[in-house]
Parts: structure tokens; sequence; C-alpha cells
């Protein structure tokens, strides 16, 4: 039955009292007229209305008033106020079920909504967004039972739709708008454009199947939204120190308790920063250097709503952190620019390990970073990342390959072992000295020894020390040594005469003494032409020891020189009677020495001493000079004289040189593509050409690195009790043993009432 104004009434299910529905809808155009003055627009969003934003702020203390929504969803919307959608809403809530009076807000879930009504669908899904938001114009149209409510937390709306579909991404072009996608068309994109990013942006595509309950339901996948990670909030002395010594164990002091969770910043720091590829390790990764204005350009803008974001940085060493946070939509992002190993950043730790593995300084680098600006750790850290993983590695790798090595020689008769010392500090008092040991067959170094003067009252006796410690070394590994070739000590004589060890002396040692004192002869009054036969003298002591099978007829060649420089090329020796080159005329007749010249006879003197024809009769015939002579300058590079370190760091440096001259001994002659050995120019055009050999290789260093990442920074226990078991001697300035002061005391009466006695009474 119609009422007098033809309008039909409405029966309320609550209070049994009807009404008519114009003086509904003038009522509620009141009160939402009344509620939109009280709700001031703050801000205006970008696809959204001033009083949607104050709803959605406020909308979380309703609840929905659609009649029989009992199972409402979190993401609520007020109503709208314009005039024609708002009265398609309110037809919507109170169809068939008007109440006298009605709330003076209204909200709606988003159940009620179809799919294409929401502007951020497929983010809320990824759950990278807590709730909905709606477009603009959207009007409910679900409701009851058609309206399937996810209990999982997502929104899962059954429409008529095909049987399977993509959800778009928010990097997907947008010549074509599938539906649910994260962004509309019309949100404009950031107003900046950044080229040679760091990463590529990797971007996944979200498969919807259809539901078992209805086959016309599409259901998204449930995705968990990644936890939020906590802020880094130390300051960067105090990360630093807190970073870099929680779970490295420090080699000096042993592996003490594990630390716990004040001492460590993994409580701040959350297991997504950790690597999750294990078959992709973390250090053969490529690095770059890129600037901060380029990591911001990627956080300046949210990508969500494109609006600006409240970007914070940090950062601990070479590791930094960027947290992205938009005030809009609440996106939240925590960025790292290098992975974590354990608590450690594994940038820091694989820069301490290259910088520690190829022999260079911390100064140095250091001074380097500062020029370009570059962050970097302090030293302290530097050095607890080297006692903690990169000397243990550095020990447990010279070890296994010396081992080889051992067994290799211990498999041969007749095995040639040349031995030289190398005092590691400046000066003339030696604080340490390293004794190598080479086979000198296979030009490989089998032994390195470190000696500290204190240790054996001085340096002086050093070199004895060390040979000593490497022959017990290899005996006790079963080697069987032939002979050996060091330098001419007094001490290493003796020490190997009464060990009945064969010893040839070193080539490379003798020249250089003979050349020292011709020299200094050549400067005196009438001896200037000694210099003219310097060079030919020289190479006189490298051609006699290589050329000549026993002792005397090494005594015979070396003592031909003095005829060969008075142009007389036959002797009397029948071991060497003649000269083996081409006797030729020469041009220059002032070279040749006289016999009766003071110059011919202080070189008379100086070649046929004692002591140098005992020497020459033992010049080792085995290859030696210019082995320890490579060796040597690898050790330079590897650990200067000029720099000061501790024992166990100048022994891993030794070990470095010693990996670094073996894998790069016999390297081939350099060769251009034609196939023609090359030779560098002599400058100026003197010296002598010398053979370019290929470049050095490093593959001790990527297995080392390999050894610290994959095994010792996993179980360090094993290669930090090798490292202990090293034995170190005290320091110089240890304190020493304070005498008895009754004693000393004692002592000096008795010498006073000796002194009496003498005197008359």
């Amino acid at each position: 039955m119609l009422s007098h104004t033809g309008e039909k009434p409405f029966s309320c299910s609550v209070c049994n009292k009807s009404t008519q529905s114009g003086d509904l809808q003038k009522q509620i155009s009141r009160d939402f007229q009344a509620r939109e003055n009280e709700l001031r627009p703050v801000e205006r969003d970008i696809g959204f209305s001033s009083r949607d934003t104050v709803t959605r702020k406020r909308a979380k203390h309703g609840s929905c008033s659609v009649f029989g929504c009992t199972n409402e969803h979190k993401s609520l919307f007020l109503a709208p106020s314009a005039v024609s959608v708002k009265s398609q809403w309110v037809n919507f809530i109170i169809s068939g079920n008007a109440a006298t009076q009605l709330p003076k807000v209204l909200y709606v879930c988003a159940k009620h909504f179809t799919d294409d009504c929401f502007l951020n669908l497929g983010q809320y899904r990824a759950g990278l967004a807590e709730r909905l938001k709606i477009k603009p114009g959207s009007v409910p149209t679900l409701r009851g039972s058609a309206a399937n409510l996810g209990q999982t937390g997502t929104s899962s709306v059954c429409v008529q739709r095909p049987v399977s579909r993509d959800v778009g991404c928010q990097t997907d072009p947008q010549e074509t708008r599938p539906l649910a996608t994260q962004l509309s068309s019309v949100t404009p994109r950031p107003q900046c454009r950044s080229e040679g990013v760091q990463a590529t942006v990797s971007c996944k595509d979200f498969g919807v199947g259809p539901s078992d309950a209805d086959p016309l339901c599409l259901s998204s996948i449930p995705v968990k939204r990644p936890p939020k990670r906590p802020r880094l909030d130390l300051d960067e002395e105090q990360e630093d120190s807190r970073l870099e010594g929680s779970s490295l164990v420090d080699a000096s002091k042993g592996p003490g308790p594990a630390p716990g969770p004040a001492d460590s910043i993994a409580a701040s720091l959350d297991s997504t920063l950790k690597s999750e590829d294990s078959s992709a390790p973390t250090h053969n990764g490529k690095k770059y250097i890129v600037y901060e204005t380029c990591i911001l350009e990627l956080f300046n803008a949210c990508p969500v709503c494109a609006l600006a974001c409240d970007v914070r940085t940090q950062r601990i060493g070479t590791f930094l952190s960027v947290k992205q946070c938009c005030p809009r939509c609440s996106f939240r992002r925590l960025w790292s620019s290098q992975p974590v190993v354990g608590s450690t950043p594994a940038g820091d730790l694989h820069l301490s390990a290259a910088m520690y593995l190829s022999g260079a300084s911390f100064t140095q680098i250091e001074k380097v970073f500062k020029a370009m600006q570059l962050q970097l750790f302090r030293s302290e850290t530097f050095h607890r990342h080297a006692r903690a993983a990169v000397e243990p590695a550095v020990v447990h790798h010279w070890n296994v390959s010396q081992d080889g090595n051992l067994q290799r020689l211990r498999q041969q008769d007749r095995v040639v072992l040349g031995g030289d010392m190398r005092t590691d500090s400046p000066g003339q008092s030696a604080r340490y000295g390293s004794y190598s040991m080479m086979d000198l067959h296979t030009n490989t170094v089998v032994d390195i020894q470190l000696v500290q003067s204190n240790e054996v009252g001085g340096s002086c006796h050093m070199e004895k020390e060390g040979l000593t410690r490497s022959l017990a070394l290899l005996e006790s590994r079963g080697v069987h040594l032939d002979c050996i070739v060091t330098d001419r000590h007094p001490q290493v004589q003796k020490f190997l005469r009464e060990r009945n060890i064969t010893q040839y002396y070193d080539v490379r040692h003798m020249a250089k003494g003979i050349s020292k004192k011709l020299r200094a002869i050549s400067k005196q009054k009438d001896c200037e032409k000694l210099r003219k036969w310097m060079k030919s003298i020289k190479n006189h002591v490298y051609w006699t020891a290589a050329g000549s099978a026993s002792g005397p007829e090494r005594i015979a060649k070396w003592t031909a020189i003095l005829n060969h420089v008075r142009d007389v090329h036959t002797h009397e020796d029948p071991l060497y009677p003649e000269c083996e080159h081409v006797v030729r005329k020469t041009t220059d007749r002032t070279k040749w020495l006289q016999a009766a010249s003071p110059a011919f006879c202080k070189l008379e003197k100086l070649l046929t001493s004692r002591r140098t024809l005992r020497d020459v009769a033992r010049l080792s015939p085995h290859r030696q000079a210019p082995s320890l002579g490579a060796l040597h300058a690898d050790v330079r590079r590897f650990a200067p004289k000029n720099a000061a370190f501790p024992f166990i760091t100048r022994l891993c440096r030794l070990y470095l040189a010693a990996m670094h001259y073996n894998e790069n001994a016999e390297r081939p002659q350099a060769a251009p593509e034609g196939g023609v050995p090359l030779r560098p120019e002599a400058p100026m055009g003197g010296g002598s050409a010398r053979p370019q050999k290929t470049r050095p290789t490093f593959g001790y260093v990527a297995g080392m690195m390999d050894l610290i990442f994959e095994e010792v920074l996993k179980n360090p226990t094993p290669y930090t009790a090798a490292l202990l078991a090293v034995p170190v001697p005290p320091d110089l300035s240890a304190p020493r043993e304070q005498p008895d002061e009754g004693g000393v005391v004692a002592s000096f009466v008795s010498r006073v009432q000796q002194g009496g006695s003498l005197n008359p009474a």
C-alpha cells in the first residue's frame, strides 16, 4: 500500500516502524552534511579526495554498516561525499531493511566490492600493504553469501571472470591495464630517472588459480608479509666495534665463550640480510664503486604511491643500510649494500683479506680511500679480521702445501737444497731473521723459519738457529739430504762440518763480495783500469762455478783470469791449458794490464788469497743465485724491512711470499701474437737484456678466499688451534725477571767489606 506522497514506505526490522523514503533520504543528507563539516580536508591524496583520506585514518574505529555483515573485512571505507554516489551506497546498505535512524557515519568493508574497485589489490595480496585502497566512484555490489571473505587476511572476491589470469606487477608496461594491478594507470610516475642502477629490478608474477569451493571464484595465494627489519640505532663507532668482534674468534686469545646477544649486531639486523644463495659464494661476486647520490635516487619515491619517502642511512665501515618509509601508504623497506656473514659485513671482511693476502699496507690503502672519500673501517678492525680469519687460513694453506712438498722430497734419493738468511729489520742489530730453504731442482720453497734475536742471545746467531730448525723438520719428515748450498757464514760452516753434511757456497754471495772489493780497489791511484774488468770478473765467478766438475778444476779456471787480463790465453795448469774463447785482435790496447803495474798486483793479491781459493773450490754448481734473489724480492714486497709487524703477522707474510714464489717461479717467457719471445729494451742503450716472463698469477689468493668464507668462518676452531700452536717468543720489551733485593744488598756489602779489609788499620 502506497502512502499519500506516492512513495513506498520502508519497514524497520529493529523497531518495526515505517517511514517514508523521501524523509529518510533528506535526514541522511543532513547527517552527512554535518559530518562533512566536522571532517575538514587536510591533504589531497592522488586518486582520492581529502574526505577519503580522513576516512582511512578513522575507519579502524568503526564497523561495517551493511545489514547482515558479521565477519567484516579489516579494510573499511566511509561513504563518499558526492550525493549521487552516496545515495547508491545508502541504498545498498539499507536495501529492504532501513532503520528509522541511521548512524552518523556509515562504513562498508572491502568484501562488498569487486576486485576492480581497489587500487592496491596486488600489493595487498603480496603482503606489502596493510589495508586496501578504493577507487573514487566505486559502489559496493556484493552482499550475503556471494561475498567470499578470506580468513587469511587477503581479500578473495568471487566474481565471474576467466578461469586464470596474471596479476600485473608494478614494473609492467602501462600500454594495457590488466585487472587488479598494484598501481592505477592514472597514478603519476616518479619525476626522477636513474640510469645505471646498482642492481636489476626483479619482477615476480603472482599466479591466481581457481578456488576449490566455486569454479568461478578466483582466490589469491596468501603471501605472508616479510617481517620488518629493525632500524640500526647504534652510533658508527659503537656499531663498528660491536659488529666486527662478535662472530669472529680472536686467535691471539684462543677460542673463548660464544658472544652474547648484547655483543652481536645480529640482534639488530634481520636474518634476511644474510646470503640465501649458498651455491653462489658471496666473495666471488662482482663489486662496484657506487656514489651515495646514485643510491638515494632509488629510494626517493615510493614504488607504490610515487610520493616522496623518508630515507635514512646508516654506515658501518664499508656497509651501508638504507631505510625507506612512506608516510602515506606505510610502505617500508630496508636495503643493505652487502650481505652479512654471521654478524660481520662481507665487504669489510673481504677487503681486509684482500689487503692482507696481496701484501698491501693498511696505511697506504687508507690514504687512497681518504683521497677518494671512500668509506673505510678502522685499523683495529683490519687487525681483528686478520687475527680471527685471515692468519688462520694462511697458516693452514701453508701447512697443506708444505706437506705436499715434503712428501715429494721424501720419495727422492738425491735432494739438493739451498738455504739463506734474511734479516727482517733495518739497522745493524736485527730483530727478526727469516731462514728460507729451497729445493734447487724444482725451484720450490719448502720451509721458512722465523727467528727472533732474543731467542738465541743475539742477531749473529739467528742464521745458525734457522738452519738447525729447518734441518730438524726435514729429518722428522724422512727427507734424505745429499748436499746443501749456503753462504759462507762461519757458524754455519762449523755446524755442517760437525754434522757431516756436504756444503757448497752460494755463487751470488761470492760474486757480490768480490765486486765490492774490486770497486774499492778501482778507486785507488793507478788502478782505474780495473773498472773495465769488473763486469768480466763477476761473470767469471758464475762461469767457473757452473762449468767445473771438481774443486781443483774450479781453482784452475779461476786463476786463469790473471793471464787473460794481460792478453795471455795459454796457461800452465793442465786442468785448464788455454782459454775456450776465440782469440781476436783488439783495437783498444789500453785495457790490458801490465804484470808489474799496481792494479795487477792488487788484483792478483785479491783473487789468489788463501780464503778466496778455498771458497772458489767449494762454489756451488747448482742453480741458486736467481732463485733466492727472486724469493727475497717477493719477501720485500710482502714483509718490507721498514714496517714493524708482530711475530705471527711477519711469519704469515713470509708464508704468503713463499706461496707467491712457488706459483710463479717457473713462468714461461712472454711472447706476442707472432710467437717471438719478448725481451725488454735496456735503458739508455746500456745493460743486458733479460727475458720478459708472462704475468704472475694469484691462484693461492683465490684458494684462501674460499677457505676463509666457506670453512674458517663456519668452523674456526681447528684453524685457530693450528695458529695458536705456533710458538711465539716473548717480545723484546717484555718485562724481565727482577733479581732478589736481599741478594743484591748482600753482594754489595761483601764487596765493601773486602775493600775495607785491604785498607790498613
